[in-house]
């Protein structure tokens, strides 16, 4: 490894061109292109010199060891100073074995399943020549309609901070140099979850309070875990882009939260800031991007067209592309690239320790932890024996279920429902299979998506005779003695740019599931949803004896589908993000502030804040989850009544499986801070455990209380807690009410 001294004396060595264009980031399939007229072309288009495309520090979107051994070895011979480049992806829940998404990575409660498979991932990205991950996603979200809500991990802030940070020890270790790890940026700074209306790209307005104490609190728990890259959002923030916002850069990312990494821009954000109206030009927006502290450029000119002109007037000092630079050749010295410019790729490697049987296996698991048991009475797990089921829905037998934002997985790769189902079940059982509908009609289209074609290939017949299948599947559902109706988004409705403003079923699927319902009164909806879906016409249906939320479960997750519908699993998911009532209710999320008037106990009068129409809580709230047994939650203790500034408090209860199987409960940690300076939450999320018991099996559930943790964010980014009045709740979600009282004294 180059010590800091050679470092610098290679920074010294440096054309300030050269300098300028290691904060040059492209896309790989530019030098892939066979034809030097394809990639002049592609080279126009983005506004980049070839000078500059010849000497630039990193590139995107390529992701073989085969083609990345050879950019880098042809780049590295044009580079004056030899640099190695930078390889990142979008490698956000899995790199050829998918993981399920991010959202549901969330309702496991699991940040340690989080980091193994985060690292597994690290791991198969490094054979194929990969240095960064675009991920994980810090964003905290409160509004469904967003298209990339399942790329965050849901509602909470303290659950988002504990994940985020389990991704990033997953993808770098101790050291992001060694063999098998890569290095982890977190995105988006900042905000970016608040977008007015859940319009992708849309404003941000946030209170400062809210900001430090709600959104920011995941990126920072991400930065301390050790991150080496943050990525700049999309979005406003005190009405200023966040990608030249410099006091959101250089003030609250470097000063206040110790970020010393690099910092790169999001695709085109430093260009798009001319259409947010306020740069004058590209050359006005690089210059308030490298003031703001952007130190990479990802895929526009603005810095290699513009940064050389303005340093030679004297608009932006050289000093701030010296600091850039530094830290970019920084990580590439981390990654060990100066010595190994061909760290880790290996076709060979890349084909034998891909998508092994292990990760499936760990994949597999993951997904049985994130399925969430939404409705059950009783029908769950089916039993085993003679039985007649129909699998009725275009997910019954579909591979397209790993999301849209898993750019390097493969949907050939994913086992189906059908395909684990037909080795699952004993003989005795008798299997039947009918889509009835495709996932969207082809009246439905999504801009951008042209891979849909290919994906619903498989409806090609659904499509020729609509009716001929939707009889079928009513006539299967009347053979049947259980439907298993497999139902859901289509995997491209959700991920970037697939905002929503109706996040109900599709609309053939809402008339298969009337028609099957009419004929069965045992259906089980197993639902495929990249976010929380309104679905109380599924969940009011008597017909619907339960309802499994699978969300996109990644390659293995037939196999896990199956294993919880029979119970050789059982679901182990918690809602990460409360499930809406209604869509005129969104944003709806449990720790809200109170109101001076609030609803609760005053439920038959009238001046109160409510609907008139519908009640203020979600349908499923944040933290619930069924399992195949039940518990209860004994009247909690405390240890004491004063917690002092340097001392514990232990909050206490006792949980029982009441049912007949052995169970996992997830037990929940709540405090309110009753009165504040400033406005707080009804209740948050403090600390959470999983334990599993036998029937009738009881155990003590501790959790410590301490100063620490009743601290918020005020306006000005200030962490502290106030002297007063506290509730502790310990219940199994955030419809907790019984609490005991504490007061913390100074």
């Amino acid at each position: 490894m180059m010590t800091e001294e050679k470092l610098g004396k290679l920074l010294e060595d440096m054309s300030l061109q050269e300098k300028i264009d290691q904060m040059l980031q492209t896309a790989g399939s530019f030098y892939l292109s066979v034809s030097r007229e394809a990639l002049l072309g592609n080279i126009t288009a983005f506004g980049i010199p070839q000078a500059d495309m010849d000497e630039a520090g990193s590139i995107l979107g390529t992701d073989d060891a085969k083609s990345l051994i050879d950019i880098q070895k042809r780049q590295m011979a044009k580079q004056p100073h030899h640099i190695p480049m930078l390889f990142m992806m979008d490698v956000i829940h899995g790199m050829r074995t998918i993981f399920p998404m991010p959202l549901a990575q969330a309702a496991t409660f699991d940040p340690e399943l989080a980091e193994k498979c985060a690292s597994v991932s690290a791991g198969e990205a490094y054979v194929s020549g990969l240095h960064v991950a675009f991920s994980p996603m810090a964003d905290l979200v409160r509004d469904p309609r967003w298209g990339r809500v399942m790329e965050s991990f849901g509602e909470d802030p303290y659950l988002a901070s504990l994940m985020c940070a389990g991704v990033v020890r997953g993808f770098q270790g101790e050291d992001m140099g060694e063999s098998g790890k890569i290095c982890a940026c977190v995105k988006h700074f900042a905000g970016y979850g608040g977008a007015e209306g859940g319009r992708d790209y849309n404003t941000v307005q946030l209170s400062h309070p809210t900001l430090f104490d709600f959104y920011l609190r995941a990126y920072r728990a991400g930065i301390a875990a050790g991150a080496g890259m943050v990525m700049t959002s999309f979005n406003t923030i005190d009405d200023k882009p966040a990608t030249t916002n410099e006091w959101l850069m250089r003030h609250v990312l470097r000063e206040q939260m110790s970020f010393n990494g690099v910092l790169i821009s999001d695709f085109g954000a430093i260009k798009e800031t001319v259409a947010h109206g306020t740069s004058e030009d590209e050359k006005d927006a690089a210059r308030q991007a490298l003031t703001a502290g952007v130190d990479i450029d990802m895929m526009t000119g603005c810095y290699a067209a513009n940064l050389a002109e303005l340093v030679k007037e004297g608009k932006v000092s050289e000093k701030l592309i010296d600091e850039a630079v530094m830290r970019i050749l920084r990580l590439k010295n981390k990654l060990g690239l100066f010595e190994n410019p061909f760290r880790g790729a290996d076709p060979e490697k890349e084909a034998k320790l891909q998508l092994t049987p292990e990760n499936r296996a760990l994949a597999e698991k993951q997904a049985e932890e994130s399925f969430v048991l939404l409705k059950n009475n009783g029908i769950l797990p089916l039993g085993a024996g003679p039985q007649k089921i129909a699998f009725i829905g275009p997910y019954c037998d579909n591979r397209n279920m790993i999301s849209s934002w898993a750019v390097t997985g493969r949907a050939d790769d994913t086992v189906t429902i059908r395909e684990a189902a037909e080795k699952a079940f004993e003989k005795g059982a008798e299997l039947r299979f009918e889509y009835g509908v495709p996932t969207l009609g082809k009246d439905q289209n999504y801009k951008g998506f042209e891979e849909r074609n290919e994906a619903d290939r498989i409806f090609a017949d659904v499509e020729k005779n609509p009716q001929k299948h939707m009889d079928a599947a009513v006539k299967l559902a009347s053979w049947a003695d259980t439907v298993v109706l497999c139902i859901g988004e289509h995997y491209l409705q959700s991920g970037e740019a697939t905002s929503r403003t109706d996040i109900t079923l599709p609309k053939r699927q809402k008339e298969l599931l009337s028609r099957v319902t009419e004929v069965n009164k045992n259906v089980v909806v197993v639902l495929f949803s990249g976010r929380p879906l309104v679905i109380r016409d599924i969940a009011e249906n008597p017909a619907v004896q339960a309802i499994l939320e699978v969300w996109m479960p990644g390659t293995e997750g037939g196999s896990a589908i199956v294993n919880v519908l029979t119970g050789k699993a059982e679901p182990g998911g918690r809602v990460p993000m409360s499930f809406p009532y209604c869509i005129g209710q969104i944003p709806v999320y449990y720790n809200h502030f109170s109101t001076g008037r609030p609803a609760e106990g005053h439920e038959e009068e009238r001046f109160f804040s409510e609907y008139r129409d519908a009640p203020n809580d979600p349908l499923y709230e944040f933290g619930f989850g069924l399992t195949y047994s039940d518990f209860e939650v004994s009247e909690e203790k405390l240890s004491g009544t004063e917690l002092t500034e340097n001392g514990t408090i232990t909050a206490l209860a006792k949980v029982r499986n009441i049912g007949s199987r052995e169970g996992t409960a997830v037990v929940q940690l709540y405090i309110q801070d009753v009165v504040g300076s400033q406005a707080r939450p009804v209740k948050e999320l403090k600390g959470f455990r999983r334990v599993t018991l036998a029937p009738g099996e009881e155990k003590e559930i501790c959790f410590a209380v301490d100063e620490p943790m009743l601290r918020f964010y005020d306006g000005e980014g200030n962490f502290r807690s106030e002297a007063g009045e506290f509730r502790a709740f310990i219940g199994l979600s955030s419809r907790v009410k019984k609490s005991a009282a504490f007061r913390l004294i100074r």
